[in-house]
């Protein structure tokens, strides 16, 4: 590519190393990935990770690797210098997390930077110091063996970058997260982390991957998940391993998922699709948690597609998609995870858990045995929004009678009313409730129904002070991952809005007293997680308090709304009547809807009647 002048030149090293710290360093928990990724292809069996002020301040990784000599310390800041690849064939079967060459010298192009390392045969080490791309000093210098590499004043040299980090808690969650990746991916490494001087997690190594899992997230979760029972690599070399969540339909729950490929943190559609289909049916929009590793030749995976390489690549994906549906399917069919795997006490394994018995069964379809009452047909334009549902038909009028509802339209609406009257009809093998209308034919999603009806009933009272709560009677102590944990430790005042009485434990530990009213027997863990990846999910807006506010609120209605499966059908007229009350009673507050119509003079149109 011509420059502006029509000639084409070579990029200075300080102004190609900056270009390529773009694409490998994003913010300083890519630092931390980097770092500590080198540390384990060194052969380390510690790793410390220490970050002040977000990582922005300080980001320092230590570990007991293998080291480096004085000429390869100053070989490792040159681009495309590395040792662990040698020719072109390496990339077709590449073993280690790094291989470019290009980590260290991008992060010391936009920090200031310091190498301390010794080799254990070495008896003393070498200390180099780069200040934003430059070479500043190189000496000798006593320390342990091992590297120990110190990140200052993260992209001092590049203020437009340093402006786009997020506030410290935020930078520190994503730092927490790498953490917690690598030190999953690698349980038999010992692993520590420090945020400003406060040691957060001190992780020995295990000898099973269920330690290292109970260590980081806690025996609660632990206890929760089912073991991916052991089994030879399939014909095309592919194994699976790891655990998976219990299914629970009564509480969908959105964890978090980790995946693993050849001990390598990484994704590809094919896997995001099996995690999909292997669970059961009926989930929603639940995301159970998973810790698998899938072990496959080097040759059979392309892990060099992404800068960063978060995304790979099979050679076959139906043969992955296959080993990891069937290991899922294994472990949901073949029991459930045995307490002595997590607590030195032994204790006997609960029931088994079969994929047939975790989807639900509702009763068969119930028609209700009256008919319908004649009414002139109306054709509505669009639905509007009702503002007030007047109460149905009175206790006077014949058990037979279709239930009135009529809404009350706004004097400048000029839409039709949606319906004069309905009739509950049936509830579906699958959930749904149909209705018969004087328009037409209404089907009805029952969750979607009550997930606007609590939405709408959190956000009304939310200038009234706190929601009412209901006080536990034994206070509840929840542990969730390091991410979500800061997550919700940010937005604390306004979950205690929402009516929970939430305070720290711990290290992402939380002690719940009380909970919204409509909340009363859902387990807390569940409802708190989901908060939490919702306001992750939902990412930073305006409006402060009033935002966090309504996002709570949709997670409540959501947990409250997925907590009762089955209506009677006193139940499910109660439901249309409190749903007809909404001030927007079409869609869900995520905006799915909330009921479909079809009226008359299409269902004649489509039995060709007209």
């Amino acid at each position: 590519m011509t420059g502006r002048d029509g000639h084409v030149r070579v990029l200075p090293v300080h102004v190609a190393n900056k270009i390529a710290a773009g694409e490998v360093v994003e913010r300083p928990a890519s630092v931390v990935k980097e770092l500590v990724e080198n540390s384990l292809d060194a052969g380390a069996a510690s790793v410390s990770v220490a970050i002040a002020q977000g990582g922005r301040k300080l980001v320092s990784v230590a570990d007991d690797g293998c080291g480096m000599t004085r000429d390869d310390a100053l070989l490792s800041l040159e681009r495309q210098a590395t040792s662990k690849i040698l020719d072109v064939g390496d990339i077709e079967r590449i073993d280690t997390l790094g291989f470019r060459g290009e980590a260290i010298p991008s992060i010391a192009s936009v920090s200031r930077f310091t190498l301390t390392t010794r080799r254990r045969d070495s008896d003393e080490g070498t200390l180099v110091q780069v200040n934003a791309g430059e070479l500043a000093e190189v000496r000798a210098a006593g320390c342990p063996p091992g590297t120990i590499v110190e990140v200052r004043d993260l992209f001092c040299n590049v203020p437009a970058r340093r402006k786009f980090l997020k506030s410290y808690a935020t930078e520190e969650s994503h730092v927490k997260d790498v953490f917690t990746v690598h030190a999953l991916a690698h349980p038999g490494t010992g692993f520590t982390l420090s945020v400003d001087g406060r040691e957060l997690y001190r992780l020995a190594p295990a000898e099973r991957l269920a330690d290292r899992v109970r260590d980081l997230f806690g025996r609660d979760f632990a206890e929760r998940l089912l073991p991916i029972p052991e089994s030879p690599a399939d014909r095309n070399g592919i194994r699976v391993t790891g655990f998976v969540e219990r299914p629970n339909l009564d509480t969908p729950t959105r964890r978090s998922q980790y995946v693993f490929v050849n001990s390598r943190p990484a994704t590809a559609p094919t896997i995001a699709y099996a995690l999909r289909e292997a669970y059961p049916r009926g989930q929603g929009d639940s995301r159970p948690a998973v810790v698998i590793f899938i072990d496959l030749p080097p040759t059979e995976v392309d892990v060099n597609v992404h800068p960063t390489k978060r995304e790979v690549r099979f050679r076959s994906n139906a043969a992955v998609k296959s080993a990891l549906m069937c290991a899922i399917g294994s472990a949901l069919a073949g029991g459930t995870m045995p307490r002595a795997e997590f607590t030195p006490a032994p204790a006997a394994a609960a029931a088994p858990i079969s994929t047939a018995a975790a989807t639900t069964a509702p009763a068969a379809v119930r028609p209700a045995a009256t008919p319908a009452v004649e009414a002139p047909r109306i054709e509505p334009d669009a639905a509007p929004e009702p503002s007030v549902a007047r109460p149905a038909a009175s206790a006077a009028e014949p058990a037979q009678a279709p239930v009135q509802v009529e809404f009350a339209v706004s004097p400048d609406s000029t839409s039709s009313r949606p319906w004069k009257y309905y009739r509950y009809l049936a509830q579906t093998e699958s959930g749904f409730l149909i209705l018969e209308t004087d328009a037409g034919i209404v089907t009805m999603n029952p969750r979607a129904a009550r997930e606007r009806i609590a939405y709408e009933r959190l956000v009304s009272g939310s200038d009234e002070g706190p929601r009412p709560s209901q006080a536990l009677l034994v206070p509840e102590t929840v542990r969730l991952s390091p991410s979500d944990a800061a997550r919700l430790r940010a937005a604390l005042d306004a979950v205690a809005a929402a009516g929970f009485a939430v305070e720290e434990f711990g290290r992402d530990t939380f002690k719940v007293d009380a909970v919204p009213q409509m909340l009363d027997g859902m387990p807390s863990e569940a409802v708190l997680a989901t908060i939490a990846k919702d306001l992750a999910e939902a990412g930073p807006r305006r409006g402060g308090a009033r935002w966090r506010e309504e996002a709570i609120a949709r997670s409540v209605a959501r947990s409250y709304a997925g907590a009762s499966r089955r209506l009677t059908e006193e139940g499910a007229k109660k439901l249309v009547d409190e749903l007809c009350a909404c001030r927007m009673p079409y869609v869900c507050p995520r905006g799915k809807p909330t009921l479909f119509f079809m009226s008359t003079r299409e269902l004649n149109r489509k039995f060709a009647l007209d």
